[in-house]
């Protein structure tokens, strides 16, 4: 119904909306409080690049300005990048900002996703392995999450951030972590890698380079079994990390002070 009544108020003015443009509308108006005219602008560059929901991406948003207005120090790390959506988010809030002094880690096989265990089971209870070979014929937009890394790359040029600030690591997180990190403090750990084995991997080097009050994303706590085990097994007996909801797989939560390694 707010389509028609959008496209009518739209042809008595004299212009006729396109369809992207009518759902554009439609998306903003089921959200009202995602007021940012600029998470807006951002969202329309990056979805097109990115799997995630428009809350995890508001999620991420909010999450790079909270950062950035509480100058919580170090680099942006992200492992899992899939065509780089949600790494383009950050970009274009550095590149807006001005902000030279920060980069952006984006660690992949880009090659898609490597092996699963039998740990790695979605909520439904579908093995990955087998999803996986269900999707061997459409691995560019399934769970294979295949992109290589020039098409990353140019996705994040759709952004102007200066190239200096963006670090590709291409390999397995097993093997490129924790030889490429980087050498100073982290101050947004955004992990969607969906897998037991490579999540509990980047939890154990990556987390405790974690700056007191930085922000951790889990994008598949919800989705995939595996992450979650990593997830509460990392944790269990730590300091208890408070993972909020943002939507029904993802999850972010700022490291304490007394959760500080």
């Amino acid at each position: 119904m707010l389509k028609k009544i959008v496209s009518r108020l739209a042809r008595n003015m004299g212009y006729r909306l396109t369809p992207m443009e009518a759902a554009e509308t439609d998306i903003t108006k089921q959200y009202p409080d995602f007021f940012e005219p600029e998470f807006w602008e951002i969202y329309r560059l990056c979805k097109p690049y990115t799997m995630t929901s428009v809350e995890r991406m508001y999620s991420l948003f909010r999450s790079v300005s909270y950062v950035l207005e509480a100058r919580i120090p170090g680099d942006f790390v992200e492992a899992g990048v899939w065509r780089g959506g949600s790494s383009m988010v950050i970009a274009s809030m550095l590149r807006k900002r001005g902000i030279t002094d920060r980069k952006i880690f984006l660690y992949d096989t880009f090659e898609g996703m490597s092996e699963p265990t039998e740990a790695d089971v979605d909520f439904a209870g579908a093995r990955a392995d087998v999803l996986l070979k269900e999707n061997e014929s459409n691995k560019e937009e399934s769970v294979w999450c295949l992109a290589d890394l020039a098409d990353v790359q140019q996705n994040m040029r759709r952004t102007a951030l200066p190239e200096s600030q963006v670090v590709y690591v291409k390999g397995k997180v097993e093997d490129t972590i924790p030889g490429t990190i980087p050498a100073g403090a982290i101050a947004l750990l955004r992990l969607d890698t969906d897998w037991y084995e490579s999540t509990r991997h980047e939890l154990e080097h990556l987390y405790p380079r974690l700056s007191a009050n930085g922000v951790l994303i889990i994008d598949d706590y919800g989705h995939w079994g595996g992450c979650r085990k990593a997830v509460d097994e990392y944790f269990a007996g730590k300091a208890p990390l408070l993972l909020h909801r943002v939507d029904y797989t993802g999850r972010a939560g700022i490291k304490t002070e007394a959760a500080a390694f």
